[in-house]
């Protein structure tokens, strides 16, 4: 099984922590961003509002959250020891599987996947923060 990612939050306060970590990140990224789109001053305080840097946020925070990979052989038996509520996203009758848990919320969420191992790690982060995380923090 493999593992890639940082954060692998098991409380919600441990969430919200790193949560709350990447926000400076998150303004950064958006500073730099709308400099590099040569936003004036004007632009850049009508078009640069709390939601845009809290969306930057959620996806900083998403695409941090540690995922695992393995055969769906090995998802399964994992999902038969884990006991948490596991939602599958894909089709069973491919060779491999990401997921992430949320111990917290006795919950996980897994995409399955043949070839594209990154594109499905992209998915469990952000279905992941979208089914696991947002109501939270």
């Amino acid at each position: 099984m493999e593992r890639e990612g940082v954060f692998e939050p098991e409380t919600l306060e441990s969430a919200r922590e790193a949560y709350e970590s990447v926000g400076p990140a998150a303004k950064t990224a958006v500073r730099e961003t709308a400099t590099a789109m040569d936003f004036g001053k004007e632009e850049y305080h009508d078009r640069v509002t709390s939601d845009v840097v809290e969306t930057a946020r959620d996806a900083i925070f998403a695409s941090l959250l540690v995922a695992r990979v393995a055969t769906y052989e090995t998802f399964d038996s994992w999902r038969d020891d884990a006991g948490v509520d596991v939602t599958v996203l894909g089709s069973s009758d491919v060779d491999r599987v990401g997921w992430h848990v949320a111990p917290f919320g006795d919950a996980a969420v897994a995409a399955t996947f043949q070839d594209e191992r990154e594109a499905a790690v992209a998915t469990v982060r952000r279905q992941a923060f979208g089914r696991l995380y947002r109501d939270h923090l």
